[in-house]
């Protein structure tokens, strides 16, 4: 017993989330085998990874924010406004594909600005500052759309549809941003800084880190993400949609994927890595239910039941190590 228990303390949150990302698949696949489908079929295996390149974008994004000690509530609105944009943009042109991407970016830079400015300078709580941003634009969305609009053409929508083998082009596009996220935290003083803001405000500033471009920088990021995933939506469903991100949950899900892996909602402690580890959890929860034909509610009820129970877990582990 006494092994085992230390075994068990030995396994951080990051390993801790891809343990139990096997143990699910292992139940999962046995309890599908059971009913008479296979979780391990390709279909299965590419509707699973689809789902998590959606999220897990929009989570590396996420992750930036939350260990700089802030969040980012206004995602999903990100993700459906700048879906429009793509699609109206492009108007199925091949054409007009590298104005719309820039025009994505930018419209998505500029809200992560937004945020950032308004959390830094005006000293709002990020809380409440994200909230209201989010709440505008799904305002504007709701006034000047009834429903899809645009058009992506055909070259584009293969980024949403193709594969190599069985996984999709969508996922290695979330592994190259995970990637690119893992060397500028890793590699990068800009990275360092974030988990040093993250850590402690105060500390950070009196070491000389400039603290507002830190957070003005993670915010940017994470709206980029979400505009990133807004880009693949909109190839997924060949037009723009106004309640694509609200209704796909990506604010408060992107968030729990981040802290199912680890990362710690005050910030400073955490990694891409284990926000990976928390999308894939999700995604293969999903996956299984869905295989199942589980009730949606009973779903949300025992992803709730997994979330609490992680991040439970991981306090307690926290306390008894000493650490706060």
């Amino acid at each position: 017993m006494t092994l085992l228990r230390q075994r068990l303390a030995a396994i951080d949150s990051t390993r801790g989330v891809w343990v139990a990302l096997v143990i699910t698949l292992t139940v999962g696949g046995v309890l599908v085998y059971a009913d008479g489908g296979s979780l391990f079929h390709q279909s299965s295996i590419v509707s699973m990874l689809q789902r998590a390149a959606g999220l897990g974008i929009v989570a590396i994004g996420q992750t930036f924010a939350i260990l700089a000690g802030s969040l980012d509530l206004s995602v999903a609105y990100v993700i459906s406004l700048t879906s429009l944009i793509a699609a109206e943009t492009m108007a199925g042109s091949e054409g007009n594909v590298p104005v719309a991407i820039a025009a994505v970016l930018a419209v998505s830079a500029g809200i992560g600005l937004a945020n950032g400015l308004l959390i830094t300078k005006l000293r709002i709580n990020a809380f409440i500052a994200t909230l209201g941003v989010g709440l505008l634009i799904k305002g504007y969305l709701e006034q000047g759309y009834a429903g899809p609009a645009g058009s992506v053409p055909t070259s584009v929508q293969r980024l949403g549809y193709d594969r190599i083998g069985p996984v999709p082009l969508s996922f290695l596009l979330m592994a190259a941003v995970a990637v690119a996220a893992w060397v500028v935290l890793q590699r990068t003083r800009f990275g360092h800084h974030t988990i040093a803001v993250g850590g402690d405000l105060d500390v950070a500033r009196l070491s000389g880190v400039r603290t507002d471009r830190v957070l003005i920088g993670t915010h940017i990021i994470c709206s980029i993400c979400a505009g990133i995933t807004g880009l693949y939506l909109a190839s997924r469903l060949g037009a723009g949609a106004p309640r694509v991100g609200s209704e796909g949950g990506y604010d408060l899900e992107s968030i729990a994927a981040v802290v199912l892996g680890g990362t710690v909602l005050a910030g400073g402690r955490g990694g891409v890595a284990g926000t990976v580890g928390g999308v894939a959890l999700l995604a293969a929860i999903d996956t299984i239910f869905n295989q199942l034909a589980v009730d949606p509610f009973f779903k949300q009820v025992v992803r709730g039941v997994v979330i609490i129970a992680a991040v439970a877990i991981y306090a307690l582990r926290r306390r008894k190590a000493g650490r706060p």
